[in-house]
């Protein structure tokens, strides 16, 4: 885990949905495995990469964010079908998956109206980090 991002709940959420996601993969069909497993392992991964890279850019923040709840998004429809496919184990791991996903995508949901308010505020300007101004054309 990240040290100077311990205390977002987001983050925290967000691996430890990948870390259900992880295990209840592992006892995925060996056909679901490979298939809806690995799209399920990548988009965990992928969601906990863009919480980072959004926490870490400022200059494209609202960018990263809108990426992190388009692909939250996408998780969900997968969690979705694994459990059409009933490739989870059971009901009890696919509800702590889904509900994990749930409660990330709600804070990822936050934060976008968070940065969304943040680029009005700044008049659409892309901001010079150094000087807090303006950039020049």
């Amino acid at each position: 885990m990240v040290p100077y991002m311990k205390h977002l709940p987001i983050w925290r959420d967000a691996n430890l949905l990948m870390l259900e996601v992880e295990q209840a993969v592992r006892a995925f069909p060996r056909y679901h495995k490979y298939t809806i497993g690995s799209e399920l392992r990548a988009s965990s991964l992928r969601i906990c990469q863009l919480i980072h890279r959004a926490y870490t850019r400022r200059q494209s923040r609202h960018k990263q964010v809108q990426e992190l709840t388009e692909r939250i998004e996408d998780l969900k429809m997968q969690i979705q079908l694994a459990k059409e496919l009933k490739a989870f184990k059971n009901f009890a791991q696919f509800q702590r998956v889904a509900e994990l996903s749930v409660q990330v995508g709600k804070q990822a949901g936050g934060w976008l109206k968070q940065a969304r308010a943040e680029v009005l505020r700044n008049g659409n300007a892309v901001r010079d980090p150094i000087h807090c101004a303006p950039a020049s054309p």
